[in-house]
């Protein structure tokens, strides 16, 4: 039925997935409830700096995605984090090979725009 509703209304919709850093993600969420558009927050941690962050699903309508982007723009920011690149590792010699801190980029978002087959609310 949802598929009928939306060929007469002519609505489609947008599954968008968005990981975000766990600094962004309350005012990200709080700006995007205060735009009635629902999201579901699961807490997840990132492989490369193993730092908390959440992965954010939203339902959307197609004419909503740029709005929903645009959110996602305005309250995600890249930063700067310095990070060893290896550990201190015990050389043969005995010495103690301890490598510089490497300054990355972190933050931001990652996102993923899906198209939606069928939705069904039950």
């Amino acid at each position: 039925m949802t598929g009928l509703i939306q060929l007469l209304t002519g609505k489609t919709m947008k599954m968008i997935i968005a990981v975000v850093q766990g600094k962004d993600v309350i005012a990200l969420m709080d700006n995007l409830v205060e735009k009635k558009l629902g999201v579901t927050k699961i807490n997840t941690s990132g492989g490369f700096l193993r730092e908390s962050n959440a992965t954010l699903l939203m339902g959307v309508d197609d004419h909503r995605v740029e709005e929903v982007l645009r959110l996602i723009r305005t309250n995600c920011h890249v930063r700067n984090r310095y990070i060893n690149p290896m550990p201190p590792m015990n050389e043969p010699g005995g010495e103690f090979y301890v490598s510089s801190p490497v300054e990355v980029p972190v933050g931001g978002a990652t996102v993923f725009v899906l198209e939606v087959d069928k939705y069904v609310r039950l």
